[in-house]
């Protein structure tokens, strides 16, 4: 069973939550990331996500193991999705189970923070008025081929 995974399928939210639920979890906090349809003023017309794959899963695992060492009974998947998503569609899914519902929260929290942070997943926006490559991560500084600024 695999914990973190990239895919351009749509996600099955229960499928990440079946991998953390076991004997002990006396709560599973869930994360579900979304495509909202207006960012500020901006009217979203669907979004593409892009990612170097094998770093990305390494990146989502990384976490994973920062979570365990905060919350040593912690319990965690992590599914992200790449390619072509519209409104509504699920982006990502995190799900955590802790003994108790306070670690649950705060370890969720954490993973997405922490996505946002490492994991080389890169986001384009296409709006109604055109499109822009949103949220570089900290230490991935390069951008996706055919990225404006990439190399090719």
């Amino acid at each position: 069973m695999k914990l973190y995974n990239i895919t351009s399928e749509p996600i099955n939210n229960q499928d990440v939550i079946d991998k953390v639920i076991h004997h002990n979890s006396g709560a599973v906090s869930v994360f579900i990331g979304t495509v909202r349809e207006m960012t500020d003023e901006k009217k979203t017309r669907y979004l593409e996500y892009e990612a170097y794959v094998p770093m990305a899963e390494k990146q989502l695992e990384k976490i994973g193991e920062e979570i365990k060492v905060k919350w040593p009974d912690a319990k965690t998947a992590i599914t992200h999705r790449i390619g072509t998503l519209q409104i509504s569609d699920t982006a990502v899914t995190i799900a955590v189970s802790t003994p108790h519902r306070q670690d649950a929260f705060e370890a969720s929290r954490y993973a997405i923070e922490r996505i946002k942070e490492i994991v080389p997943i890169w986001k384009k926006e296409h709006y109604t008025d055109g499109e822009e490559w949103v949220g570089n991560q900290k230490g991935t500084e390069s951008y996706p081929l055919g990225h404006p600024e990439g190399v090719e």
